[in-house]
Parts: structure tokens; C-alpha cells; sequence
């Protein structure tokens, strides 16, 4: 199977420095003289439009308080876009999972089939009480299972003219139906480190997807996630998602890396990390384990760095190197078994040019991506 690539959505602003996500960044990276790019749909558009051009096949947005809502967003988006698909970040539970279909559905119609699910449990018991859900960690997994039954079901079956019902302990839903029309139920994207996670993977998921850990960590997920699949009488296919700097050489791209963490102050990591030190996600925890808060130990494996990790939340690694040493990376992932590859740099719209004009061009030539400029490679549907 060829390399499905895409790219990421900057929904709470953008900077040649590294944007957290929900630390204030956008405030403190304002005042300094690289500047701060706001997450307004002009320069969101700029990015979308970059990545459909250069044949990234959709482009992740998140979801939280410190972004901005990624329905609207790319719904707009979808406006100024031909192909390029969109995965929606969303937090299941907060919407009745109908209401999450119907939602989907009416995206699909208006942008013609390019939508995408990803769907994001929430590993921190405080972010979810800001929305008013009280529910512990491994409720909160409880309900996307039943959650993602009843969206399966609402859109899948049993038949197209006959409803559906569900009786759950978080969810009742009686005869609902929703036509997702001719481009059929959106493909569902999940991630989750902990075994109430992977028990909803397997059980009701399309792609899985890892934050960047190193081969031999991913290599025991996969893995353990085929096993729990099967035992579903499923399969898998699976994602990960990193930060990338990929340059004309290992020592440009490496001075950058350098360039970044040089820009980060002590006590924004120390505040960070403090913070991080909290969360509930065992996702999370494996994130800090990589580099343990010390920014002297980032690179974990080779070209693998870990620098992201002290002051954002979520994925904290990189693939650094040559254009050559990131494509052979990612062709070290690919044979562990990972298909989808979600991608973002600092900043996103510059980034997107590095990436796709050196390591992507290189991994076209070997086979793995097609080519977005030959219609006989499928690029009509957004794929690159």
C-alpha cells in the first residue's frame, strides 16, 4: 500500500517558534520578533490551498478550548479547497452521537466527500470539566464505545431504509437513521495509549493512530493492536503523527531543531512540563518518558527528536534530518505496518514545502507515494 500523507491545520495560530497547545504560547510568541501568525481563515486557506497544491491528501485540525472549532473552520475551508480532505478532530460524548452523524453527513454533501473523523477521547479530567463532563478516564472510554456504535450504526445499517436502535448505559437512540449519501460513512480515525483505549480501537475503529515514538515502541503497538483486532475478527490500518524538519542537509536541518529549542526558556518548559505531569493520558505519559523534561537527551533514535515534547502537549516528536534521512525514516515506519502519516512543522505553511519538495518527492520516486500531477494515480480524490 502506498503512503497516505497529510498535513495539520494550525486552528490556534502559527509562529517560526513552537505553538503549545493551550499555554499561552499564542500570547508570549506574539511579542517576540519572529512574530505571531493568528488562525484566521485567510491564513488557514493560505495552508490548505499549499497542501492541496503540493498533494498532501488532508490536513488535521484539533480540538480544545485553545483552538478554534474545527467544524466551522474547515467547513469554511472546504470553500476554498478542490480536493483536499479534512480530518476533524472531535470529542465524542459532548454531542449526541446522532447529531455527530447528521454533522458529518451534511459536511460530506457540501464538500463533496472530503471529510475525515478523528475522534479524541480526552486524556485530562480537568480540560473535560471545562465542558461540563465529569466522567473519569476510563468512562470517558466507555462512552466513545458506545458512541461510535451508535454513529456505525446510524449511517452503516442495517439496511438503508430500516432505523436504528441503542441501549446503552450512556446513550438510548431509537429508530434513527442518517444518510451519509454516495460517499458513504466517513473513515474513523483514533488514538489512545491505555488499554481502555486500545479496547475501543479495536473494537470500532478504521485507522488507529501512535504519537511518534521510536520504531521498536511503535513495532510492540502494532503489534499488540493486530492481536486485539483480530480477536474482534477485525483489521487495522494504522497512523502515527509527528512534527517534521526536513532540509537539503542533516546540518541544516539539525541547526533548526537547535534554532527552536534555542528559543525556548527555561521556565516555559519547567511551567510545561509541570502541567503535563498531570495529565491522565497514558499517551501523554509515554510523550514525557521519551525525554523526561531534559533538554539535553532529545534525540531518542536516530533522527527522532523529542524537543516538541517539552513544551507542547500531545505529539512532542520530530523527524530531523536530510530530505534523504526523513523519507528513509519514514520508510522504516511504513514496513513496521503505518500508512498514514500526519505531518506539521513550524511554520506550517513554509514547513509544508520542505517536507513535500525534498523527503516526499524522494519517497515518490521510490515507489510509495503516487504522483498528485498524474490523474491515473487517483489524485481526484485528494490522495498524493
Amino acid at each position: 500500500m502506498t503512503l497516505r500523507v497529510h498535513w495539520y491545520l494550525p486552528t490556534n495560530g502559527d509562529n517560526r517558534d513552537i505553538v503549545g497547545s493551550g499555554d499561552r504560547s499564542q500570547k508570549t510568541l506574539g511579542a517576540v520578533a519572529n512574530g505571531f501568525r493568528p488562525p484566521d481563515i485567510d491564513y488557514l486557506g493560505q495552508i490548505a490551498r499549499s497542501a492541496e497544491q503540493l498533494g498532501y491528501e488532508a490536513v488535521l485540525t484539533p480540538t480544545g478550548l485553545w483552538c478554534e472549532d474545527a467544524w466551522i473552520t474547515t467547513a469554511a475551508l472546504t470553500q476554498v479547497t478542490k480536493r483536499l480532505k479534512f480530518l476533524v478532530a472531535f470529542r465524542p460524548g459532548l454531542v449526541s452521537p446522532v447529531l455527530a452523524a447528521h454533522q458529518a453527513a451534511t459536511f460530506q454533501r457540501v464538500s463533496g466527500g472530503r471529510l475525515l473523523l478523528n475522534v479524541v477521547t480526552g486524556g485530562d479530567s480537568a480540560e473535560q470539566r471545562r465542558f461540563g463532563d465529569r466522567l473519569d478516564h476510563d468512562q470517558r472510554y466507555a462512552r466513545t464505545d458506545e458512541f461510535l456504535a451508535v454513529l456505525r450504526g446510524v449511517t452503516e445499517g442495517p439496511a438503508p431504509d430500516e432505523t436504528f436502535s441503542f441501549t446503552g448505559e450512556h446513550f438510548r437512540i431509537e429508530n434513527a437513521r442518517v444518510d451519509p449519501g454516495p460517499w458513504g460513512r466517513p473513515e474513523i480515525f483514533f488514538g489512545g495509549a491505555s488499554p481502555a483505549a486500545e479496547r475501543v480501537a479495536a473494537r470500532r475503529v478504521d485507522t488507529y493512530l501512535a504519537w511518534g515514538e521510536t520504531p521498536a515502541q511503535i513495532a510492540v503497538r502494532l503489534d499488540r493492536m493486530r492481536e486485539l483486532a483480530a480477536a474482534e475478527g477485525r483489521e487495522l490500518s494504522f497512523g502515527i503523527r509527528l512534527h517534521v524538519i526536513s532540509r537539503d542537509t542533516s546540518a541544516q536541518a539539525w541547526a533548526e531543531a537547535e534554532r527552536l529549542l534555542d528559543r525556548i526558556s527555561p521556565e516555559r518548559i519547567a511551567a510545561v512540563q509541570a502541567d503535563l505531569a498531570n495529565s491522565e493520558s497514558v499517551g501523554q505519559q509515554r510523550m514525557h518518558a521519551l525525554h523526561g523534561g531534559d533538554r539535553t537527551k532529545l534525540e531518542v533514535s536516530p533522527n527522532l527528536w523529542a524537543g516538541y515534547g517539552l513544551v507542547r502537549g500531545g505529539a512532542g516528536t520530530a523527524l530531523v534530518g536530510s530530505h534523504e534521512e526523513v523519507a528513509d525514516r519514514i520508510e522504516e515506519y511504513h514496513a513496521l505496518g503505518l500508512d498514514h502519516f500526519v505531518l506539521s512543522g513550524q511554520p506550517h505553511l513554509e514547513e509544508a514545502y520542505w517536507f513535500a519538495e525534498g523527503a516526499a518527492a524522494l519517497l515518490r520516486s521510490r515507489g510509495l507515494l503516487a504522483d498528485p500531477a498524474d490523474p491515473a494515480t487517483g489524485s481526484g480524490r485528494g490522495r498524493p
